[in-house]
């Protein structure tokens, strides 16, 4: 098997499920480069990696290049993915800076692999979660069409990066032993023991950015302008794995049965659905796995097909690092690189 020089760049939250991530899936790597702005070395899972101070030339035999990335602001790959395409390698950047360009393919491998062939040098990982939403909605809209989506997500804090792990820990800590003592806040409100439907900035028409990003990318994902997308977003108090509300119109009628078929034989899908029995997905049933899980599958009685499922995924695994690493499987599986 031929192995592959690759570069990850970042040493956060996404960069460590990377290399966690890689190793997992037996990627096959001749050499592995990680990349920040300064130099040192990091453990993950009791592994260590040296970490180069990223530069201009740091691409020099690089084949692949997993950016991180960053979201809300301008990501490393903005100034060095030029660098890394003219030095013959393909980048992979889960920021958000390059995904609505129309000339960066959008790809989640579950629901359209073949982008990657559109490629020109850059690939976009789409958001935390759209991901989740399109990998369960795919063999839907393939079998019966998508009229309309309109999902409410409950968005774990890991999804802030660590600052907001660190800020609910610190919360709890301090209503557990009563000090008082104020944690500064990496998210926008206090989120222990609360929940605010606030991430990123909000448009003229009261939409946060991180909604709109749900209905552009899906958009672009499915190659279909015409579903007719709306989201609320929320931030939660749960440590990794976001949650959604997911409501769809079909354009042709489906039975909550076959979907429940539909699903459970589509690859990267895992089926939960025995409500009586307790038995739907949650974060902890996510945390630390790749698959998108799906439940509450159910029709709606007052609309004609429509739909709402209940689908859970890990935000730094499907959505973000695994996803990625996944976009880097296809360019090998359709000899792109």
């Amino acid at each position: 098997m031929h192995k592959y020089n690759i570069a990850v760049i970042g040493v956060g939250a996404v960069g460590e499920e990377m290399l966690r991530v890689l190793r997992q899936r037996y990627f096959p790597i001749n050499q592995l480069k990680v990349f920040a702005r300064s130099s040192r070395t990091m453990v993950v899972d009791g592994q260590s990696y040296p970490v180069e101070a990223l530069r201009e030339n740091s691409f020099d035999g690089i084949e692949i290049a997993l950016f991180a990335g960053t979201e809300g602001e301008k990501g490393a790959a903005v100034t060095f993915a030029p660098h890394a395409i003219r030095a013959g390698c393909i980048v992979i950047d889960n920021g958000a800076d390059f995904r609505m360009r129309p000339d960066v393919p959008l790809v989640v491998p579950e629901a359209n692999a073949s982008d990657v062939k559109k490629h020109h040098g850059i690939i976009a990982n789409p958001n935390c979660s759209t991901i989740q939403m399109v990998v369960a909605l795919a063999p839907i809209k393939k079998k019966a069409g998508l009229r309309r989506i309109i999902v409410a997500t409950y968005q774990a804090v890991s999804g802030s990066g660590r600052g907001g792990v660190v800020q609910v820990e610190e919360e709890f800590r301090a209503w557990a032993d009563q000090s008082g003592r104020e944690v500064p806040c990496h998210m926008d409100q206090r989120i222990a023991f609360n929940l605010f439907p606030h991430i990123g900035s909000f448009n003229e028409e009261g939409y946060t950015t991180e909604e709109m990003k749900l209905v552009h990318e899906t958009h672009k994902i499915f190659h279909d302008n015409k579903i007719k997308i709306t989201a609320t977003v929320v931030r939660v108090p749960v440590r990794t794995g976001h949650s959604e509300a997911v409501y769809l119109e079909t354009v042709q009628p489906i039975a909550p049965q076959k979907v429940r078929q539909l699903l459970k034989k589509s690859p990267g899908v895992t089926v939960l659905d025995d409500p009586p029995n307790k038995v739907y997905p949650m974060p902890i049933d996510a945390e630390g796995k790749d698959d998108v899980f799906v439940g509450r599958i159910r029709r709606d009685p007052a609309v004609k097909n429509g739909l709402w499922l209940w689908v859970v995924s890990d935000n730094l695994r499907k959505g973000a690092a695994t996803n990625a690493v996944q976009i880097a499987e296809e360019l090998i599986k359709q000899k792109l690189v």
